[in-house]
């Protein structure tokens, strides 16, 4: 796994979106909030950490599919 970047999930719109996405994607992506790691496929995970925070995005993910998941949740990632 490798750290590719922050998110944040404000609404529960942008948590399925959020999921939806992922959920297409054919490797590994977890979720880091502290000492927890949630697949960041399942959404009732997602819905378990502290949402107020930003989400360290940790995948098994080529250099060339970053920037492809990238732009699909760009929408939620920390600038």
């Amino acid at each position: 796994m490798k750290k590719v970047c922050q998110i944040k999930l404000n609404t529960i719109n942008e948590v399925k979106e959020f999921v939806n996405i992922v959920l297409q994607c054919p490797y590994d992506v977890d979720l880091v909030s502290g000492r927890y790691i949630i697949d960041a496929k399942s959404l009732m995970g997602i819905f378990s950490l502290d949402l107020t925070r930003p989400i360290g995005l940790e995948a098994d993910i080529d250099s060339d599919d970053v920037e492809d998941l990238l732009k699909k949740i760009d929408f939620c990632v920390v600038k």
